[in-house]
């Protein structure tokens, strides 16, 4: 099931870059500090290199199937399973991205109803949003490619606002380092799966992308940012948190916010929260694509039934949680496939691709 994408409808090499950091940095991004702080206390920032070195070696394993298959995640189910086999996992891509959509969408809906508006009406906000989504997709992978730059370039300003924390900040607080159990680090670093996870959809846009190989680096690139990104706001959050008081706080990047004090604005909190929804449009726009192209490419369904009718799911499932449990209980439930996809999953398809490989040659 090799695939031929016209000239027209790809994107540079470089701009996996902007792909891969905006599905990267999302909602997890608000609160990973202390689900990493939990386990593996002050030396959390350890856990964050060791994420990031583990995903640099997936992205490597992933680009080296896309090669070998020169297609998608379901060119490489079929290559490796057969078309039946792969047509059923291919399928699970779909649920996972569905709910990798709702995940993002109602845990922002949920900072909005915290900080801002209590009354907010849950299905109303997901109705426009995904509405905006839609209409992202129905332009294509370019037009959603173009919001994933944006969401990038436009908001980046607010990592500068986090170092207003400095003068409060005690850098003592991380020391001594190595107190923890590689156990304790480990287990850290596969509690931060929510917050990096969405490079995946390397799997299903590889081939939307210009030369792909010239990508590889732009990919890498991308890790590197994330992970820079978050060890800044680790050691920054740290620094400012004893660590009894930053277990208190559900999203200690927005209480970091309440201390900036500006001339023009009183409450910069409410600034980073609006902003905060450029920044996870492309999350919900690149995730939904990937569903939907992945059941165009099953089912030879058009774009144009699939992402109205995947995006009318989201709003339902999205509508149904009411509670922070039940908010709760799909985010450990999409971090935790999330983590056993992406490590788990891909070394074994990459091990399985190559022994194909192997076996067809023969």
């Amino acid at each position: 099931m090799s695939m031929s994408i016209p000239e027209n409808k790809k994107v540079s090499p470089f701009l996996v870059f902007f792909i891969i950091n905006s599905m990267q940095f999302g909602i997890g991004v608000l609160g990973f500090q202390r689900i990493i702080a939990k386990y593996a206390g002050y030396d959390g920032w350890i856990s964050v290199i060791i994420t990031g070195i583990g995903i640099h070696i997936l992205l490597w394993m992933m680009y080296k199937m896309l090669k070998i298959v020169d297609g998608d995640i379901v060119s490489i189910h079929s290559f490796v399973f057969g078309k039946t086999i792969g047509k059923i996992l291919s399928a699970f891509f779909i649920i996972y991205f569905s709910l990798l959509t709702v995940m993002v969408l109602r845990t922002y809906i949920e900072i909005v109803q915290v900080w801002m508006f209590p009354t907010l009406e849950t299905f109303w906000f997901a109705l426009v949003f995904l509405a905006v989504v839609v209409y992202a997709n129905f332009g294509g992978f370019r037009t959603i490619t173009g919001i994933a730059f944006f969401s990038i370039v436009l908001p980046s300003y607010i990592l500068a606002i986090f170092l207003f924390t400095i003068p409060y900040s005690e850098f003592d607080n991380m020391l001594p380092i190595f107190e923890h159990s590689i156990k304790d680090i480990l287990t850290a670093s596969k509690n931060m799966s929510l917050t990096v996870i969405g490079f995946e959809t390397l799997l299903v846009f590889y081939p939307f992308i210009k030369e792909p190989e010239k990508s590889k680096k732009w990919g890498h690139l991308a890790i590197l940012y994330t992970t820079f990104l978050c060890l800044y706001l680790t050691v920054l959050t740290f620094a400012y948190f004893p660590e009894k008081q930053l277990q208190l706080n559900i999203w200690p990047t927005l209480t970091m916010w309440k201390i900036i004090a500006m001339p023009f604005v009183e409450r910069f909190e409410y600034i980073g929260i609006a902003n905060w929804c450029l920044v996870i449009l492309p999350n919900a726009c690149i995730s939904l694509w990937c569903a939907s192209h992945i059941a165009k490419r099953l089912f030879s369904f058009t774009v144009r039934k699939t992402v109205p009718i995947l995006a009318l799911l989201c709003l339902i499932g999205t509508s149904l949680l009411f509670t922070r449990t039940q908010i709760n209980f799909l985010s450990d439930l999409v971090s935790n496939v999330g983590f056993y996809l992406t490590f788990g999953y891909i070394p074994l398809l990459f091990i399985s691709t190559l022994i194909a490989k192997k076996v067809k040659k023969k």
